[in-house]
């Protein structure tokens, strides 16, 4: 878990390509997460954004 939005994005997006896998970015108790979409039940947490490996991204 992280507090720092930036940071959590960087992992987001490099976990998705190392597993090639989506994976769920999302906030929990004012911390920011990452795990693999298929693994993220229907728990209480705030969705920020999914990251697909297989979707081609513009570099930011």
């Amino acid at each position: 878990m992280s507090h720092d939005l930036s940071l959590a994005q960087n992992h987001a997006f490099d976990l998705a390509r190392t597993l090639m896998i989506p994976v769920t970015l999302f906030r929990v108790d004012g911390e920011y997460g990452v795990m693999p979409s298929e693994d993220l039940d229907d728990a209480e947490v705030e969705l920020i954004h999914e990251y697909d490996p297989w979707v081609s991204r513009p570099a930011h």
